[in-house]
């Protein structure tokens, strides 16, 4: 992905929508998700919009 999104910085290069050679996502939106009812750490979220590349 050429693309990049200021907005939303990535350093998951195993992701289809990182952008080679630059921490950003390709994406214009992700989505973040959580398994818990009621989060207090980040290990409790997880980008939903990740894909393997």
């Amino acid at each position: 992905m050429d693309k990049i999104n200021p907005s939303i910085g990535c350093t998951v290069t195993q992701c289809m929508y990182h952008s080679r050679g630059q921490d950003y996502c390709s994406l214009d939106k992700i989505m973040v998700v959580t398994h818990e009812t009621d989060p207090k750490v980040d290990q409790c979220t997880d980008c939903q919009s990740f894909r393997r590349k």
